[in-house]
């Protein structure tokens, strides 16, 4: 019987064949934290060691709360830059950098077949590079900083085949949105979600990431997107090692086999106050928004600031509403400034601030007020996410947000 993508991964890591299921001890290939790695310090000193492993396999982004909003942020961020000092970790970015997984792709840490642990939810981010990447727990990450190393479980695989083509300006946040709203929240608990079909082909590198990214918002462990040309391309001047594309056989045995047909796709929204909440947007067209924001791990790359351009170019933002754009990271906000997108988009009544993840979780630059509704290209809608437990959050893509903008209120962007 032939092997998925992650039963290949453990199988190769483990040095014998390894079946879903199997718990092993693995040293992974890069571990990731970000300003969590003060918490993760203490723990890691309380262990009863003094000296990180392997400073090598780690890489730490202070990008959650950057800069820091408050004493306690900065205190926290000055805790991170002492230990990453005292333990020789060279590979850090301080608060000028950006979002932690755009940085380390855009860094070339993540190949395929790494095993990438990381100390945050959405670190299935990087299986848009055929990787297997999965969040851990801050007790983890200090193990991983103790010893190198740590147990995981080889998960069950699910097969996602998407056939057909997008209609024009639909994207993979539409179809990810669709799947999640048609699986729910726990529909691949623990699982690792492989996305196959024609469909991928046409569809751009940085799109992809929105599968991997919010693979975890099904529940999954790991979110892959074989590798391909598109990969290859994207790490040709970037990888920082060598790489093998681990593929799935063809007689793989899968848990569960999905098909999802995105001819006839429409645009995608989910309502508050969960991510699996989906509805097509006819559904709710009249909604009245506050703000509208560009940003988070999810859809703040270049392509997704030239979707806003394009649409709001010669427009203006409605009156009363805000629209916040934050850069993926500041390579992303450099080469939008460098090609005019971002002057398009402060024309339009923008504005845009540093690249972070701090409008996401509701840290800092941009909390809304009770009672307030936001359109959003972030992956998650919980209440009190953006920081208020009383406001009201909407997931869309990058055209339905910029359409709302316009608009004032949730519209199918096609009507712009």
């Amino acid at each position: 019987m032939g092997q998925t993508i992650a039963e290949k991964i453990f199988t190769k890591k483990a040095g014998r064949t390894i079946v879903p299921g199997e718990i092993i001890e693995i040293e992974p290939d890069v571990a990731m934290s970000h300003d969590n790695t003060a918490d993760i310090s203490n723990t890691f000193y309380n262990i009863g060691v003094n000296k990180v492993a392997k400073p090598d396999i780690h890489v730490i982004v202070l990008d959650h709360c950057s800069p820091p909003a408050n004493e306690k942020y900065a205190e926290n961020h000055k805790t991170v830059r002492e230990f990453v000092e005292k333990q020789g970790i060279e590979n850090f970015y301080d608060v000028n950098r950006g979002i932690c997984h755009q940085v380390l792709i855009e860094e070339g840490f993540i190949t395929p077949g790494a095993v990438v642990v990381g100390s945050d939810s959405h670190t299935t981010h990087y299986g848009a590079l055929g990787a297997f990447g999965a969040g851990i727990g801050r007790s983890e990450m200090a193990v991983v900083f103790a010893t190198g190393k740590l147990w995981l479980r080889c998960p069950e695989s699910i097969k996602m085949t998407i056939n057909g083509k997008f209609q024009p300006g639909i994207t993979t946040k539409d179809l990810t949105l669709h799947i999640i709203g048609t699986i729910k929240a726990d529909g691949a608990l623990y699982k690792c979600v492989e996305f196959h079909g024609d469909a991928l082909k046409d569809m751009s590198f940085d799109s992809r990431m929105v599968f991997s990214n919010m693979s975890v918002e099904m529940g999954a462990k790991a979110g892959i997107v074989p590798a391909d040309e598109k990969t290859d391309e994207y790490l040709k001047e970037r990888a920082r090692r060598k790489y093998e594309a681990v593929l799935p056989d063809a007689d793989a045995e899968y848990e569960t086999e999905m098909t999802f047909d995105i001819n006839e796709l429409t645009p995608q929204v989910a309502c508050p106050h969960t991510v699996d909440n989906v509805k097509p947007v006819s559904e709710i067209e009249g909604t009245k928004i506050n703000m509208a924001f560009l940003g988070t791990c999810c859809n703040a790359r270049l392509e997704d600031m030239h979707v806003a351009a394009e649409m709001i170019r010669g427009k203006k933002i409605a009156k009363g509403v805000r629209f916040q754009v934050t850069p993926a990271s500041q390579q992303v906000y450099l080469d939008a400034v460098k090609d005019g997108t971002i002057a398009t988009l402060i024309d339009a009544g923008a504005y845009v601030t540093n690249s972070n993840c701090g409008p996401c979780l509701g840290a800092h630059m941009g909390v809304p007020a009770p009672e307030e509704v936001i359109i959003s290209t972030a992956n998650r809608n919980f209440k009190g996410r953006m920081g208020s437990k009383k406001s009201f959050v909407y997931l869309a893509s990058p055209a339905s947000v910029t359409a709302a903008a316009i608009a004032g209120e949730i519209i199918d962007f096609r009507k712009i």
